[in-house]
C-alpha cells in the first residue's frame, strides 16, 4: 500500500491558528479575552501570507527561511487590504465577520494547495524542523557553558527575550487612552445641527434627536433631563437610565408638550451621570418661543444657538 502522506506541521500549524482566532473571536465569552487581540495580529499580519508564500514555492530551495518570513508579512499587508477593498464593493461590507470569513477562507485555501503541491515534490519539499528546532535549543540549554561569564550572558538573553515579549503582548492588549469625554448632543427633525423648531404651539408635541457617545474608557450610567424654564418636563422613562459601553452610540427622539406660553424660554438638555443628579454633567439648551395660537406658531427659526456646556468636565 502506497504509504500516506502527512500533513506538513508548519500548514498544520497555520490552519490550527486560524481556527483558534475564528473560536477566539466568535464566542461571546472568549471574544473579550486578551488572548483574542495575541491571536488576532498573526492572523492579520502573517498567516494569510506564509500560506500564500507557502502555496507558491512549495521547494526547500524556492527561498530561504528569512526570505518566507519577510514575504509573508509583507504579502499578509498587501493582500488584507484588498480583501477589504473588495468586500467594501460587496451587500457585506467592511466588517468584523466578513473580514475574519474571508481571512480564514483564503488562509485555508492556500495552505491547502501548499500541502497539494508539496506532495508533489518527491524530494526537496519546503518543511519547517520544529522537532530539530526544540532538540537544538534543548541542547544548548542543557550545555554547561565554558564559563561563569557565558551563563550570566545566557541568562540576560534568556530574560531579555521574555521581557520584549511580555511588553509587546502589554502594549498590544493596553492600548493607550486618550482624552475622557462624553459627546452630546441634540439634531433637528431631519437628524442634522439645524432647522430647529423653535416657534411652538402651545399644547402641541415637538421633538428633536438626543445623542450621547461613551469615550469614558469604561461603561458609563447616564440621565437625561429636560427643562423648560427651569421646571422639569416630563419626558419618557428611557431616558432616565441609560447604560452605555466604552466608543458606545446612543440616539432616539425626544418629545415633550409645551404647556405654557412665552418669549425666549429655555429649553434645556440636561446630561447626569452616575446617578448623581446633583450638577449636570453636559448642558444644552435653545431658546424658544410658546404660544396659543396655531397660525403664528406654524414659523420655523433656525437663527436659534444650541449651546453646548463650556464649563462641563469629563471623569
Amino acid at each position: 500500500m502506497p504509504e500516506k502522506k502527512q500533513i506538513p506541521a508548519d500548514i498544520k500549524l497555520v490552519i490550527a491558528l486560524v481556527l483558534l482566532t475564528d473560536l477566539f473571536v466568535l464566542v461571546p465569552f472568549l471574544s473579550e479575552s486578551p488572548v483574542r487581540i495575541v491571536l488576532g495580529l498573526p492572523m492579520v499580519l502573517f498567516l494569510p501570507g506564509y500560506a500564500l508564500i507557502a502555496a507558491l514555492f512549495p521547494g526547500s530551495d524556492d527561498l530561504d527561511g528569512i526570505e518566507r518570513i519577510a514575504l509573508s508579512f509583507g504579502l499578509s499587508i498587501a493582500v488584507v487590504p484588498l480583501m477589504g477593498l473588495a468586500l467594501n464593493y460587496t451587500s457585506w461590507g467592511i466588517r468584523l465577520i466578513p473580514i475574519l470569513a474571508s481571512l480564514t477562507v483564503f488562509t485555508i485555501i492556500m495552505a491547502s494547495v501548499a500541502m497539494y503541491r508539496r506532495q508533489l515534490l518527491v524530494d526537496g519539499a519546503f518543511s519547517v524542523p520544529f522537532m530539530e528546532m526544540y532538540e537544538y535549543v534543548k541542547t544548548e540549554v542543557n550545555t554547561e557553558p565554558e564559563s561563569r561569564l557565558d551563563r550570566i550572558l545566557t541568562i540576560v538573553l534568556v530574560l531579555s527575550i521574555l521581557v520584549s515579549a511580555v511588553t509587546l503582548v502589554y502594549v498590544v492588549v493596553t492600548p493607550k487612552q486618550g482624552e475622557k469625554f462624553t459627546e452630546f448632543y441634540i439634531l433637528g427633525p431631519e437628524g442634522m445641527a439645524d432647522n430647529y423648531s423653535t416657534q411652538l404651539v402651545k399644547g402641541e408635541s415637538t421633538a428633536v434627536i438626543v445623542g450621547i457617545v461613551n469615550h469614558e474608557y469604561s461603561a458609563v450610567n447616564y440621565s437625561v433631563v429636560v427643562k423648560l424654564d427651569n421646571d422639569t418636563v416630563d419626558v419618557s422613562e428611557n431616558l432616565e437610565h441609560i447604560s452605555l459601553n466604552h466608543n458606545a452610540t446612543w440616539e432616539t427622539g425626544v418629545s415633550f408638550i409645551p404647556e405654557v406660553t412665552g418669549d425666549n424660554m429655555k429649553l434645556q438638555y440636561l446630561l447626569y451621570i452616575e446617578d448623581n443628579m446633583t450638577e449636570p454633567y453636559r448642558d444644552l439648551h435653545l431658546w424658544i418661543n410658546v404660544t396659543g395660537n396655531k397660525d403664528l406658531g406654524m414659523g420655523m427659526n433656525n437663527s436659534s444657538m444650541l449651546t453646548p456646556l463650556e464649563n462641563a468636565t469629563s471623569h
